[in-house]
């Protein structure tokens, strides 16, 4: 555990007015959400992304709320000092205000996050806002929304053209207009990237957006090559533990079956003084 500071909503906001950009991943358990802090990771999303990473979905549609309330008290307890950021899942916020109070509220209570994420541009801002009304801080997040990609044609980067550009930049608009204190773009041309951040005063975060916002998010499961599913064309993989995982598996069966493991040094032994009783244990069984 380390000893850092938590960044607030506030030091994150002067990081950004000081040019200093803030880097963060996803994090799903206490083992991982250790190491991102004792790494140094500023932030750490719990997303709805856990629904492939962790269990198996084909989308993140499946994800629940109590799904996503365990896993972000397993991450908090992992780093009790990192800014935790809970992901809404789908239908947690889009049926009404009151509901996606309720439900962001939930994430405070009983996970002890700093902040919520929801995805949507000016279809959202009065759930953004009943979210702010309730004391919560606010992530909006654009471009490629997962929970919604069937409407957007599957996962396809958004703002590539000049008419989709301009309604990604109306969304970044209303979101800050509506109240929210950070914003996440995700598969946006870095020119509209660029854009964006010029344009909006609140801190812009980008997963596969280009090099010219406040920070970077990742999955954390696509950095350390975990996730073989498919691999984004924004990821880069700094590390392939499913090859490591795999490798060590792999040794273990071989080992098990060739009678070398467990060798003696992984066994517990008799005390000294009882060796010499045990053929008399035997002989009560025979």
């Amino acid at each position: 555990m380390s000893d850092k500071k938590k960044l607030s909503i506030h030091t994150i906001q002067k990081m950004k007015a000081n040019g200093e950009k803030i880097a963060w991943m996803t994090a799903y358990d206490y083992p991982t959400a250790e190491f991102a802090e004792a790494a140094g990771m500023e932030m750490l999303l719990v997303g709805d992304s856990l629904g492939m990473c962790v269990y198996g979905y084909k989308g993140t549609v499946p994800v629940t709320m109590d799904q996503c309330i365990v896993h972000c008290e397993a991450v908090r307890r992992g780093a009790p000092n990192t800014f935790v950021m809970g992901d809404m899942p789908f239908m947690s916020y889009q049926v009404s205000d009151e509901e996606a109070a309720r439900n962001a509220g939930r994430f405070l209570k009983e996970a002890d996050v700093d902040a919520i994420k929801l995805e949507g541009g000016q279809r959202v801002v009065s759930r953004i806002r009943a979210i702010l009304d309730a004391g919560i801080v606010v992530c909006g997040h654009i471009g490629l929304t997962p929970q919604s990609s069937g409407q957007l044609g599957g996962h396809k980067a958004q703002g590539r053209t000049i008419a989709s550009a301009r309604a990604l930049l109306e969304d970044a608009l209303a979101i800050e207009e509506a109240g929210a204190q950070m914003l996440l773009l995700e598969a946006v041309p870095p020119e509209v990237a660029a854009f964006v951040v010029e344009k909006l005063s609140i801190p812009v975060f980008g997963i596969g957006a280009g090099p010219h916002t406040d920070g970077q998010l990742i999955i954390v499961s696509d950095v350390i090559g975990q996730f073989q599913a498919f691999t984004p064309k924004f990821v880069k993989k700094y590390a392939n533990v499913a090859q490591v995982i795999t490798d060590a598996m792999k040794a273990y069966v071989s080992e098990v079956k060739g009678g070398v493991f467990p060798a003696d040094e992984h066994c517990y032994h008799m005390l000294k003084d009882e060796v010499g009783k045990f053929p008399e244990l035997k002989a009560d069984f025979e």
